[in-house]
Formats: structure tokens, sequence, C-alpha cells
């Protein structure tokens, strides 16, 4: 009994869905006609090709065995007799009319009665209709799980010895399930209803609110219509309902159809989906021909491309024009393409912008052929199947000619390739010389291909298909070769290249051999997979070199900026050892300045690069063969062990196999990204920001630490780990950290603040707790310093936070020195003052601004005090200066005949007289 309302129908819309089966067809056949790389096939052909040599030679034997199993099977699972189960709904075309509620001020108390019986009635009819299409789709699941149930258990005994007539029926049903399942819309359209309703609940209960219940003669009417919004309020909270559950059953359902798929896929890629290659496919070959000659008639051919113009006329024209407009510009293009490799190498005026632009042209150089293929697959697209097949192709084709009229704008000479990625030239030329004769051959046969997913075609799929998929095989094998060649030439016996040019050139070939022998769907899949596979890669190597550009570019910079750097610092050291040579005072041979060496610095940023290219490859190949390769699906279904949830009456969360290798990559990839991670920071962001290396140096501590802790947490949370069974053992921890380890806590949050804050530099004088001296080395628990007798004095970075500290050089290395000088007693004192002046002001170490001064300061017991009081410009110009003036001031003065006196006293001695 066939099921049936308004808006949820069975079988509608079938000459739709025939066109869109047929499109997704034509594009799937296309695609796995395409195969670019070729990846770890040789094994499986192998044993497919023994598989079927078995079969062959079983012959009669193996179908009577597989029709003995199948009835045994029926035997044993009398449900195998029941249809099918068509897993199709569809959206509901309408839904239940939202509620008009009157207004409480405007509209008669009986106009309101009225709305709210017709809202009733409607919603009613519309929860009675959800519950409807409720019942059947849970009817609908529960027969298709017992199906999926039923039918796996049947493959699992059959195992591989199955019959390719059982393999096409298994096929037919993949395509069944595929035609036949949940409409995309139908799912957003539940949401749709549901908001709707939850809206409509809220208004009703905003409508009973603020109606006035009054007390006259009209009571009856105003209790009729509360008892109506309180039957409507109820409905739509029972359509809110009804609205859940079916949503969680079409969830459900969708999921079942999707695992339903996935396990007709797995089981047809291991079996053999067309009969042997003999004479009778070359007799179907004359046929495929004879029919593909006579789909091209003129009449048809006209009328779908008006057809076409009259559709997609807009889109031709504007496809047209960009042609035109590229073709023109061509020329410019390649200039403009030469210009942008004029300055890369050059460390004055490189930057990754020429990079960016010639990656720009590369595209537009390789966009005509594609916008030709374009414009005839838009041309063709309104006609019959035939017509409509080779649109697709042609699209496809377009994609095809795209990704390689790129790679060979990529190897032309002073492209991206030779001038700003530096690859091999022999690689280079043989790209340029084996490109187009790979799309010669690739290019038709992409566009044929589709031809045989059409109705009238698909009696040929197994003679022109495979025919086409040989050809497509063969010249990837020759071009393999013949670029591999290339590669090897200078590196004609690494063994790695060797077993890469064997497994290039043979795999193609495998895949033929394998479609020859009637696993032509697997030989298809494959293909699908390695053209996505290739792709990806190719996106991610563009990605890499691009990253390994730019990161060379900023090493050069960053190269010739410590250059610039070290020449000065070395410039400065030797003006402070030469001032210190004259001072008698001690300084540190060299600084410890905290950045990274150069050679590091590159290293760690090609790893890190590299990493991430690599963890973006697996990441995007991991699902795509994860499907095909039952075995990279084991890993989900062995369980290690189970933790216990913290909702009440949950499951335990099983940890498996997979989520232990997950973690490990966690814990490998936080090491390795720990690492390298400083090399990239300080060549991609801290060269940029122009800070001083302290500061550097403790920003990428910091990242580190974060990231070594969010490593810690992601590979905890993976294996089952909970916080809240952690929190306690996190608590003790900082207990420990407060008692046992404080000094050395202290010592570090210290170290962090001295290099954030920076009151103190490599290379600053400083005085702390009576020790003067040079800071020479800052890290995170104490600092060095350098003392004027040239002792390294070891200091916890707690004492530069908690004590006085004198830096000497922090803002301003400009000190003042007093020195002091006493005349005799009728000494000239503006004379002094004059000499004074006049000697500081000769002194070359003594700076202009502030002046110096002086001053007479007091009257002694035997002189006049005069004070001189200088600055200088460095701390270490303080003895020098000193006996340059003391020497300068007592010359001056005895020249000008200015007495400098000796402590004088005078003595009186008294006689007592005897008494």
């Amino acid at each position: 009994m066939k099921f049936k309302m308004k808006g949820f129908t069975i079988t509608t819309r079938r000459k739709e869905r025939d066109a869109m089966n047929r499109k997704r067809l034509c594009t799937r056949c296309v695609v796995r006609s395409l195969c670019l790389i070729w990846l770890l096939a040789l094994c499986f052909a192998a044993m497919a090709a023994n598989t079927e040599l078995n079969n062959k030679e079983s012959g009669e034997e193996t179908s009577a065995e597989g029709v003995k199993a199948a009835t045994e099977e029926k035997k044993e699972t009398p449900e195998e007799a029941r249809p099918a189960v068509q897993p199709e709904l569809e959206a509901d075309s309408q839904g239940p009319p939202q509620i008009q509620l009157p207004d409480t001020e405007t509209a008669d108390i009986r106009q309101q009665i009225q709305a709210l019986r017709i809202s009733l009635d409607q919603r009613l009819i519309a929860v009675e209709s959800t519950r409807g299409r409720l019942s059947y789709a849970e009817s609908l699941l529960k027969r298709l799980q017992d199906e999926y149930n039923s039918f796996e258990l049947r493959l699992e005994k059959a195992g591989l010895n199955l019959t390719g007539n059982y393999a096409n029926l298994l096929q037919q049903r993949l395509d069944r399930l595929r035609r036949q399942g949940i409409a995309e819309d139908l799912i957003r359209d539940i949401e749709n209803q549901l908001s709707t309703a939850r809206e409509e609940q809220l208004r009703l209960e905003e409508f009973e609110a603020v109606i006035d219940p009054g007390d006259d003669a009209r009571d009856q009417l105003r209790s009729q219509r509360a008892s109506l919004i309180r039957q409507l309020h109820k409905a739509v909270t029972e359509h809110i309902q009804a609205l859940n559950e079916y949503y969680n059953t079409v969830s459900a359902l969708q999921e079942r159809v999707e695992a339903y798929q996935t396990l007709l896929q797995q089981r047809l890629f291991w079996l053999p989906s067309e009969p042997v290659v003999g004479v009778e496919t070359l007799t179907e070959l004359f046929g495929a021909a004879g029919w593909f000659a006579g789909q091209w008639r003129l009449e048809p051919l006209s009328d779908t491309m008006g057809e076409s113009v009259q559709a997609h006329g807009v889109y031709i024209a504007f496809l047209i024009t960009i042609l035109a407009l590229l073709l023109i510009k061509r020329g410019a293009i390649k200039r403009n393409l030469k210009a942008n490799s004029r300055f890369v190498g050059n460390v004055g005026h490189d930057r990754i912008d020429f990079t960016v632009y010639a990656l720009v042209n590369s595209v537009l150089l390789a966009l005509p052929g594609v916008l030709v293929l374009a414009i005839l697959s838009l041309l063709l697209m309104e006609g019959p199947d035939f017509f409509f097949a080779l649109s697709g192709g042609l699209a496809t084709a377009a994609l095809v000619t795209l990704l390689l009229a790129f790679i060979h704008a990529v190897a032309r000479q002073g492209g991206l390739g030779d001038t700003h990625f530096n690859w091999h030239i022999d690689s280079l030329r043989a790209l340029r010389r084996e490109l187009p004769f790979l799309l010669a051959v690739i290019i038709p046969i992409t566009v044929i291909m589709p031809t045989t997913a059409t109705p009238d075609g698909s009696e040929f799929v197994d003679s022109l298909g495979r025919l086409l998929f040989t050809a497509v095989s063969v010249a990837l094998s020759t071009f393999a070769h013949r670029i591999m060649s290339a590669v090897r030439t200078d590196r004609p016996e690494n063994k790695r290249l060797l077993a890469l040019h064997a497994l290039a050139v043979a795999t193609p070939l495998v895949l033929v051999v394998a479609s020859l022998l009637g696993y032509h769907y697997t030989a298809l899949e494959l293909e699908r997979n390695l053209f996505i596979s290739i792709c990806w890669i190719a996106f991610n190597a563009m990605l890499f070199y691009i990253g390994l550009r730019a990161l060379s570019v900023r090493e050069r910079r960053l190269t010739l900026a410590r250059l610039r750097e070290r020449r000065e610092a070395e410039r400065k050291l030797a003006e402070t050892r030469e001032a210190a040579e004259s001072s008698g005072e001690g300084i540190p041979q060299m600084l410890d300045m905290p950045e990274m060496n150069l050679k590091d610095i590159n290293q760690q940023s090609t790893a890190l690069l590299r990493i991430l290219i690599s963890v973006l490859i697996i990441t995007g190949l991991w699902p795509l063969w994860a499907s095909l390769i039952p075995a990279l699906q084991l890993f989900d279904s062995i369980t290690l062990w189970t933790i216990a949830t913290d909702l009440d009456g949950g499951d335990p969360l099983p940890i498996t196999l997979g989520d232990l290798l997950l973690a490990l990559f966690v814990g490998v990839g936080t090491v390795l990204a720990v690492r390298n991670l400083p090399g990239t920071l300080e060549v991609m962001v801290l060269s940029r920001m122009k800070l001083e290396p302290g500061t550097g140096y403790a920003i990428t501590t910091l990242t580190t630490y974060t990231l070594v802790l969010i490593g810690v947490v992601v590979f905890l949370g993976v294996i089952g780990v909970q916080w809240s069974k952690l929190q306690w053992l996190v608590a003790a921890l900082g207990v420990g950290l407060g008692f046992g380890l404080q000094e050395i806590v202290a010592n570090f949050v210290s170290g962090i603040i001295l290099l954030f804050e920076r009151p103190i530099r490599v290379g600053d004088t400083v005085t702390i707790d009576g020790i003067t001296g040079t800071v020479s080395r800052i890290r995170i628990r104490a600092t060095t310093l350098v003392d004027w007798d040239r002792k390294e004095q070891i200091i916890p970075n707690k004492t530069f936070v908690t004590q006085d500290l004198t830096n000497w050089t922090l803002s301003d290395s400009i000190t003042r020195v007093i020195l002091q000088v006493g005349v005799a007693y009728g000494s000239d004192i503006d004379q002094v003052q004059e000499l004074l002046t006049e000697v500081a002001q000769n002194n070359e170490r003594v700076v202009d601004d502030p002046a110096p001064a002086v001053f007479c300061v007091g009257l002694g017991d035997s002189r006049i005090d005069f004070e001189l009081r200088v600055f200088v410009k460095d701390p270490l110009d303080i003895m020098p200066l000193s006996h340059e003036l003391n020497a300068a001031m007592t010359r001056a003065l005895h020249e000008a005949g200015i007495e400098i006196p000796f402590p004088q006293q005078d003595i009186h001695v008294r006689t007592i007289a005897d008494t």
C-alpha cells in the first residue's frame, strides 16, 4: 500500500530527477576518466587480476556455488523476499498557514473568534499531516534498517565469491539509492516550520496576556475566545513535538541511506563490474563507432545551439568578451610575467608580491583554452542526452585544461618554476615539451567519455568506455616515463627516484589490466580518487613553494639587517673597549644577545612549513581514501578502553585505536611545532615588528609554553582524560609550586617581566645591591652581570624586580661628574671660575649639552672651595675625565699664579707659670 498526501508523495517529478541523475552520471564518469597521478594501486590490481583469473578457471562451478550460497541464505533469512525499500522523501511544498491573530483594539470579538477557529482548524490539519509523514518516515526507517542489516549479513557470508552479474545488481541498487534519496531541502523545510511554530506559540501567549477578560454580558463570547486560544496553543505545541520527532527521524533516515551507499561502494570496489575483454568487445566497438557518428546530425545540433544561446546568451557573451580581452592582452601579460622576475634574488628590491603577480599572470595565460571549452559547453547544454553529455564532458575538460595549462605556464622560460622556485631545468624543459601531447590525448577523451553514461550509450561502457580508459592510461604512462627520465638526468643511480619512476609508469598500465579483466568500476574509482589526490597535492605543493619563497625573501632581508646590526655592534664594542682601556675598567668580551642563529632560523622555518603542508595533505587525503580501503576503518572499530561520562545514565565513551593514533599524532605535531616555531616567528612576525632582541625572545618563549599547554590539553582530551578528574592534581601541583618551588617560580615570572618591561637590557651598566657592572646575559631564571673586575655575577631575576636598581644607560648614557678644587684666600674668584670653565670646555669628553658649570661652594679653614660640574657621554669616561680635568686645572691655576694651599692649622702654645 502506497502512502500519499499533499506535499508528500513517493513518485513525482520523474523527469527532473532523471535529468539530475543524468548530469550526475556524466560528471562522475568524466572525473573518473582523468588520472594524473598514480598511488598505491599495484598490489590491489595484481590481486584483482588473480581473483578474476581464478573465477574464470572455475567457470560454472563458481556460479553454481554462488547459487547454492544464495539459496542457503534465502532459507536462513526469509525477510529477503520482501521488496527493496525505496527511501524517497520530498519536502512539503506548502507548510501550514501562519496564524493571523486579530487586533485586540480594532477587531470585534466575533471576528476574533472566527479567525481563531479558522487558525485552529488549519493547525489541526497540519498536525495530522505531520504525524502522517512522521509515521511513514518511521516505517521507512525501520524497513531500511532491517534491509541494511540483512544485506550486510548476506555480503559477509558471501565474501568475495560473487559473480559479475551480482556486481551489476549491486551497482543498480547503488544507482537507485542515489536517485531515490532524501530531498535536499526537506530538513531545511522542517527547520523553517519549527522556527515558525515556535514564534506563533510565543505570539499566542502574548495575545492571551493582553486580551480584556471583561465582566459584562459578553462574558460567554470571551470565554469561548479564551477556550479557542488554549486549544490553538495546545495544537501548536503538539505540532512542534511532531516536527521535532519528524526532524530526528528524517535525519536518522538520511544517515542510514548514506551508510547503505557506503556499504555498496566498498563491496563494489572489490568485485568485477564488466566481463573480460574478448572478441565480443571488438564487435561492440564497431557498433559504438557507428552510434557515435550517427549522433552528429545537423538539425539537432543547430536546435541545441539555438536553445542554449537563448538560455545562456548572457554568460556566453561574457565569456567571449573575456576571451577576446585575454587574447588582445596576451603579449602584455607575457611581458609583465618577465618583468616580475627582474628583481628576484635582489635583497634590496625583492618582494613576495612579485611571485603573487607572476602566479596571477600564469593563470591568465592558461585561461584562453579553458574559456573556449566553457563556451562550447554552454552552447550544447540545452540539447538532448547526447549533446548534454558532451556539454558535461566539455565542462570537465575545461577544468583539466586549466590544471595542465597552468602547469605549462608555470614551467615556461622565465616563469614561476624557473626564476621564482628554481625548479630543475631539465624537468621544466620536459614539462614544456610533453604537456601539449598529454592535452591532445586527454581532452578529446574527456569530452567523449560522458556519452557512454547516456541511456543510448550505456551499452557501450564495457567497450568504448574501456577503450578510452586504456588510451588515457597509456598516454599517462608515456608522459610519466618521459618526465621521470628528465628528473633522473643528473641522478640516474638514485634508488628512490628509480622506484618512483617504475611505480609511476607501471600503475596506469596495471589499472588498464584490471579494467580489461573486468574490474572497470574499481579502476574508475581509483582514477577518481587519484585525480582528486593529485589536485589536492598540487595545490598544497604550490602553497609550499610560495611559502618557501616568502620565507626566503624574509630571511635574506633579515640576514642583511643582522649584518648591519653586527657591524654597528662591533663598532660600539670597539669604542667601549678603547674607553675601558683608558679607564682601567674591565668589560665583557662579548654580549649574549638573545637572538637566533640565521642557519637555525632557515632550518626551523622550512621544517615547520613542510610539517604544516604535510598535515594539510594528510587531512585532505585521509577521508578520501578511507571510504575505499577498509583497512583504514579498522582503527575506529578497535576499542582500547572506555571512560565514564558525567551524564546520568549515559553510555561509557569508547576510546579506539584511531583515537590513540590521533593523540600520538597531536603529541608528535606539538613537539615538532615547538622545536621549529621560533625560527618561523622570527622570520615572519618578529622581524617585521622591529622589537628589541629581548622582547622577541620573550614572545617566542611564551608562545612555546602556550603551544605545549594546548598540545597537552588536546592530547589528554583525545585519549579521554577529563578535566574534572585532573583538577585535584592541578590544585596539588599549584600548592607544591607555591611552597617547594616558590623561588624558582618567582624568578621565572620575574624573568618574563624583565624581558617585557625591559628595565635592563643587554649591554646596560647597572648598579644593584652594591654591585656595578654590564648586563651580558638575560635568561628566564637569572641575569649575568660582568663587573669592572671582569667577574661574572649571577643575580636572580627576582632581585631586579623587588630591590632598588640603578640603570646608568637605560634611556640616556650621559652622566654627571663633580670635581672639587680649593684656592688660597686672596685669589681672584672670577678668574678662578673662568679658568675652570675654560678647562672643562676644552676637554673632548665633556658634552656641550648640558653645559659645564663652576661654582664657589664654601669657605674652608685654609682655602676657598670650588666645584666643577660636567657631563660625560658614557660611564666609562668618568675615570679618564677625572684624570684629565684634575691635571688641566692644576696646570691652569699654576700658570695663573693662583695657589692651591695645603691644609693649614694654627697652634697656640700657652705657658702656665709655676704657682
